[in-house]
């Protein structure tokens, strides 16, 4: 062999080696970022049908969240597909939080569950739901509900108070737990989203405000990181990590909500939030806002969203925020 043959296959086998260090160093790093969720029986190799992203196939969990400013920062509302935000008594807000595709260890502050939650759950099967609890004529309701109902004091290790909160805004609940109590809750299907490419059309948004009596809900668009920047009554809505919450769409649908029969413990009615019927919606994305329309013919259908031009809505891949507004 040559002196310059020689050189040739040292260089040859030098880069095999680094070739051989790159590979096993990007299939690390892949594993680092990987985090197989609670419930999860399979490769992810399934869209979600609430973000679409790819996703592993998990039991769906909804969660209750209090929403008063002395249970913020959250923790794990960023790690939800969806996040509903709903008006409760007095014209405060609580949200809703719905699990499949990714469940970190613990969520929360928990708060209690109201009527019209049922109704709105029912698109998504059997889940289950987990909430701080409810008034005594609300229990039996919720119990004879299609859903599997899973407040705090019924699943022992699930719920733990958190240090540094005053109760009752230090209620935090561990997916893994309460799911094991719900092994037959329901799996991810289609609830009417629809994700891809922005349309044409629209206008340009860059910010919008959703108010009850007694509450704010204002998203800001970001053009650095390309999403909408969440506000609860003036401030960042931050989590325990301090990151500020943000998402890549943002519903606000416009619905009807009337005086149901319960009311909380200082006698303010609460509200029902209409989930079925059919209205019209504002969808954020991309810096734009566009006109839109909803229907829902009964509580066990999803919830289609379309253009003007009868074509439907699509969202952006990601986590999505439905806020319910007055008509």
């Amino acid at each position: 062999m040559t002196a310059r043959s020689a050189r040739a296959t040292r260089t040859t086998r030098r880069g095999a080696r680094l070739l051989a260090l790159v590979a096993a160093g990007a299939l690390t790093l892949g594993a680092a970022h990987e985090t197989r969720p609670v419930g999860a029986d399979g490769p992810p190799n399934r869209v979600s049908p609430y973000t679409g992203l790819t996703m592993y196939p998990g039991r769906v969990l909804a969660v209750k969240f209090d929403n008063s400013r002395m249970a913020r920062p959250h923790r794990g509302l960023d790690k939800a597909d969806i996040v509903y935000v709903e008006k409760v008594e007095g014209g405060m807000s609580r949200l809703m939080g719905v699990y499949s595709s990714r469940k970190p260890h613990a969520v929360g502050p928990v708060r209690s569950a109201r009527e019209s939650d049922v109704e709105l759950l029912r698109q998504f099967g059997r889940p289950a739901l987990a909430y701080s609890g409810v008034r005594s004529d609300l229990t039996k309701y919720l119990r004879n509900s299609p859903i599997y109902v899973r407040p705090h004091g019924k699943v022992p290790g699930a719920y733990f108070r958190g240090a540094g909160r005053p109760a009752p805004h230090n209620l935090f609940v561990r997916p893994k737990a309460l799911l094991d109590s719900a092994p037959r809750a329901s799996r991810p299907a289609d609830i009417g989203f629809r994700f891809g490419a922005a349309p044409a059309g629209g206008t340009k948004a860059s910010s919008r405000t959703v108010r009850y009596a007694s509450a704010s809900h204002t998203f800001r668009w970001s053009p650095r990181i390309k999403r909408w920047q969440v506000s609860f009554d003036g401030s960042a809505a931050r989590l325990s990590d301090g990151r500020q919450m943000s998402a890549r769409t943002i519903v606000i649908q416009h619905v009807r909500m009337r005086p149901s029969k319960y009311k909380d413990v200082n006698g303010a009615v609460t509200p029902y939030i209409h989930t079925t019927g059919q209205g019209r919606a504002t969808v954020l994305r991309d810096g734009k806002a566009y006109a839109t329309y909803w229907k829902r013919p009964k509580p066990t259908a999803g919830t289609t969203f379309t253009q003007k031009n009868g074509k439907p809505m699509p969202f952006a891949p990601g986590q999505v925020w439905v806020v319910y507004a007055d008509r």
